[in-house]
């Protein structure tokens, strides 16, 4: 049997491995494009031009005695919903905030992200599979430039059956997965230690779920929309809503915490930073962050839910309580600042076209606790309180 036929057939069994190289080699295009995006990467090229080839790197212009770190994570099954929505392009807003974020709540900086790209096929140069999926790289391309973040390589990965969904006969099923590697420095860490009663609780605006909670999302649209929801038409807008993609507030953070001046000194000082990521307002805020330090808070004044996430609350009868454990409720990111720099953090954040607000305050209770003025049944109050295990 010829090589050639070898190839036919192992394309009829799911892998082009031809169409697969084509792909990746466009792939490592994006990513050459992004080796100057960072002041403090240099990547140097040994590949002779092959995707395949190495590409080793070093740090550079950070501060001496900075650490190595690294972050894995994914988008989970809010690929689902993208692949519904048919909005891969903007994919990457979301692999992008869950690997970076882990590393900015810390006070370091992400700069170097390589990702594994779990898909159906490639599909056949210029055919609409192959189109969707390149637009999903490409728009990886776009974050990085955006995010100053050097994409130094990655995996395209044809799964055929083996990558799961609801949707099970699309062709367009997608599953992304990466790792973010940053640098950490001792002089610059944000561990917490510094909250204090009197310090306000500052909330960047989001406009969707994110990338937690999807299972949820899922469900209700389910409820509403029928047992195959994605072949409603009248899921169409919801499922538009649901797939909107995460909003960066890293490169903002990393400004506000002096990683870009040349002394590396902070503009303000920021106590602690919460990404609202699985568990919310419970886990990451309360059970993280202050319970352990004997604290407690008020948040008053948080943002209004976004409608598509009200919306899945009513369809999935969550209560308020439960409703600030599964979703953010309208913050992606909170910020722990003293009270005389919340009004200089507001107006920076609109520089980076992010919307800040003050949501609340650090206090000291006899019996820690986290009260809230729900936004999901107006008038209603939670209480998270310290759980003595």
């Amino acid at each position: 049997m010829s090589k050639e036929t070898k190839k036919k057939i192992y394309s009829q069994d799911g892998v082009d491995v031809v169409e697969e190289a084509s792909f990746s080699s466009f792939a490592g295009s994006v990513c050459r494009a992004s080796y100057k995006n960072s002041p403090f990467v240099k990547v140097f090229d040994l590949s002779g031009g092959n995707f395949r080839g190495p590409r080793p790197f070093i740090f550079q212009n950070l501060p001496e005695g900075y650490f190595i770190e690294a972050s894995t994570d994914g988008i989970g099954t809010k690929g689902i919903i993208i692949d519904a929505a048919k909005t891969h392009h903007l994919a990457a807003y979301d692999i992008v905030a869950m690997t970076s974020s882990d590393i900015t709540r810390f006070g370091g900086i992400p700069l170097v992200f390589i990702n594994v790209f779990d898909i159906s096929s490639v599909g056949n140069e210029g055919d609409a599979v192959s189109k969707i999926y390149k637009g999903a790289i490409s728009g990886l391309g776009k974050v990085a430039k955006e995010s100053k973040l050097v994409v130094l390589k990655g995996e395209t990965a044809q799964m055929g059956d083996a990558i799961g969904s609801e949707i099970k006969d699309s062709k367009t099923k997608i599953n992304w997965s990466g790792t973010m590697i940053g640098a950490y420095h001792k002089d610059k860490m944000i561990t917490g230690e510094s909250i204090a009663p009197g310090q306000v609780i500052i909330a960047l605006k989001e406009n969707g779920f994110r990338s937690n909670g999807i299972s949820s999302v899922r469900k209700a649209l389910k409820v509403k929309f029928g047992k195959e929801w994605w072949k409603n038409p009248k899921a169409k807008e919801s499922i538009k809503l649901a797939a909107t993609p995460s909003v960066l507030y890293d490169i903002f953070v990393n400004t506000l915490h002096g990683w870009f001046n040349k002394d590396f000194k902070p503009e303000i000082k920021i106590h602690s930073v919460i990404h609202l990521s699985g568990g919310a307002l419970r886990e990451k805020l309360a059970n993280d962050i202050l319970f352990s330090r004997g604290l407690s808070a008020e948040l008053n004044n948080l943002w209004e839910i976004p409608k598509i996430m009200k919306n899945c609350a009513e369809w999935r009868k969550i209560n308020d309580s439960e409703f600030y454990e599964v979703w953010h409720g309208g913050q992606g990111m909170l910020l722990i600042i003293d009270e005389k720099d919340a009004d200089y953090c507001v107006k920076r954040a609109k520089k980076f076209s992010i919307k800040a607000r003050v949501v609340g305050k650090v206090t000291k209770e006899k019996d820690p606790q986290v009260l809230i003025n729900s936004k999901l049944n107006k008038g209603n109050k939670i209480i998270y309180k310290f759980n003595k295990k």
